[in-house]
């Protein structure tokens, strides 16, 4: 059984959906949690879930001062991390053809999914080199870094940049004992992907075909994969991407649907029902 005990753990975004489950799967096994949460009202209930063992940190990991200020209360409380993982990210836009994105919205992408993994780990390597055995790094992507995602192309744009920045930071790190890897997922019932609003009823009894495995992905999914990067299991995993998708990166195919829409969903030809648009 993997025991995290008297290992150190940060969580970005952990207030919610892959972050909030990843977060009490490590608490579960022992873990010294630190979670960092933006929205106040989700990191209190984090606190009154995880407990007072956890530390939970009211702040916005795309914030300079916030995270400066989390490394420091770290170093202060524990004095070495052992794993961090970068959780946080969102479409932040709706589907937007790339014309029509402006600059302003291109920073906002750029911020809340991939700027904050160069911030949060470069403010953590101190202590995840003060870790007594190899630390390790998780960054959580998306199926969508590694196939097009029409409409969202800056977004997906850069979660294939998550991929280049693991990869090399695994070369940089390897020397030093600390691991690096990431996690894409599949589209993941959460909060930000509400899946019961998003596909009307009468297309749901199509999911088992959508998805080889036959559903789409829930957060304790996503939480496993990066519970087993971070532990013994994987002493000899680094540079790496684990695909927590069902089978949909070796099967899935964009296509547009008859009123020109594009989707990765099904739909049953001159239904004026409109899917979801895909997500990841």
């Amino acid at each position: 059984m993997i025991d995290f005990k008297d290992k150190v753990v940060l969580v970005t975004g952990a207030g919610a959906g892959i972050g909030q489950s990843t977060a009490a799967e490590f608490a579960a096994l022992g873990a010294s949690v630190v979670a960092l949460e933006v929205d106040p009202e989700r990191a209190d209930r984090l606190q009154e879930q995880l407990g007072a063992a956890a530390l939970v940190v009211a702040g916005d990991a795309t914030s300079g001062a916030d995270v400066s200020k989390l490394a420091d209360t770290v170093s202060e409380r524990f004095g070495h991390l052992d794993v961090l993982v970068n959780n946080v990210g969102h479409f932040v836009t709706r589907p937007t053809p790339f014309e029509h994105l402006t600059d302003e919205q291109i920073d906002d992408i750029y911020r809340v999914n991939l700027r904050h993994i160069f911030r949060v780990t470069r403010a953590m390597l101190p202590l995840l080199r003060a870790a007594e055995t190899g630390a390790s790094i998780t960054n959580v992507s998306s199926i969508e870094g590694f196939r097009g995602i029409p409409q969202f192309a800056v977004y997906g744009a850069f979660k294939a940049a998550v991929t280049g920045f693991t990869m090399s930071l695994a070369l940089e790190l390897g020397p030093e004992g600390i691991r690096v890897n990431a996690v894409a997922p599949e589209t993941t019932d959460t909060a930000q992907v509400p899946l019961d609003r998003m596909i009307h009823p009468s297309q749901r009894h199509h999911i088992p075909h959508w998805i080889p495995l036959g559903r789409f992905g829930t957060p304790r999914d996503t939480a496993g994969c990066v519970l087993f990067l971070a532990s013994p299991l994987a002493a000899w995993v680094s540079g790496t991407v684990i695909h927590a998708d069902g089978g949909a990166l070796a099967a899935a195919g964009w296509y547009r649907d008859d009123q020109g829409t594009w989707t990765n969903m099904p739909v049953i030809k001159g239904n004026s029902l409109k899917p979801a648009e895909g997500v990841g």
